[in-house]
């Protein structure tokens, strides 16, 4: 039977980098990798705030991303 490992965490902040020409906007992300496994939403969130309050671009939204390995 096969089963999912979970392999990695990542936290990415994807932030406005401007408009294109059709007034859409142009993202730009930054990836944090190596999250432990057992961070919470909250303690991510907290930690994402922090980060962006160290950026010159505005944030667009906050995303966690976990990369699973299937095996048996």
């Amino acid at each position: 039977m096969a089963q999912t490992y979970l392999q990695d965490v990542q936290l990415r902040l994807v932030l406005e980098n401007g408009v294109d020409g059709e007034g859409k906007p142009q993202l730009k992300s930054k990836n944090y990798n190596n999250i432990k496994p057992d961070a919470t939403a909250e303690q991510l969130f907290a930690v994402a705030q922090a980060i962006v309050g160290l950026q010159t671009l505005p944030l667009n939204t906050i995303e966690k991303n976990d990369s699973f390995v299937l095996g048996e």
